[in-house]
């Protein structure tokens, strides 16, 4: 008797080339960190709450906007959980949560670009606050904006359970932005 052959994931590509070269090192860094974790959990897809928990280990900045160290204990905590339970639910499905219309079938686009077209939407919304900014390249606090602004986004979901109010965070994350425009 011999067993099953394990299915292995296809390593979820890039968004496109040209996107790769608008982000800071810093967060193409974060997106290699949530392309492994998808690969490793055996996710099909790169997710918001990939993203998300690369985030949070990979930018201090985000681990301060995001609270405290107990707060941020308590999100790594619920990411970390998804591969052994939490999560388990998401495994084999989607991430769309209907912010922007999907032309085309959802379980296509995910299977051809191995990104969902939530965290699709939350880094094509990064590149787009580092454009209004006027930079050319997007860091960690635009895509953790765009993550904390996106309601039914699993990254949201997360924070939620972890006793982060995503409105109290995309606020924090405004009032910086414009400090820092100010400044």
């Amino acid at each position: 008797m011999h067993s099953p052959t394990p299915r292995v994931p296809r390593q979820p590509t890039a968004i496109r080339t040209e996107t790769d070269a608008r982000l800071t090192a810093e967060l193409a860094l974060v997106v290699a960190g949530a392309r492994r974790r998808a690969l490793r959990d055996g996710d099909r897809q790169i997710d918001t709450a990939h993203l998300l928990h690369s985030l949070i280990e990979s930018v201090p900045e985000v681990r301060t906007v995001v609270g405290d160290g107990p707060q941020v204990a308590r999100v790594l905590g619920y990411l970390v959980q998804r591969s052994i339970g939490y999560g388990l639910r998401w495994q084999g499905s989607v991430e769309d949560s209907g912010t922007v219309a999907v032309v085309r079938d959802a379980d296509a686009d995910a299977d051809a670009s191995g990104w969902s077209p939530s965290a699709v939407t939350a880094m094509e919304g990064a590149l787009e606050r580092a454009r209004l900014r006027g930079d050319a390249q997007a860091g960690g606090i635009d895509l953790l904006a765009c993550l904390a602004a996106d309601r039914e986004s699993r990254a949201v979901e997360v924070l939620g359970r972890a006793g982060v109010d995503a409105a109290l965070l995309a606020g924090r994350i405004a009032e910086m932005s414009r400090h820092v425009s100010q400044g």
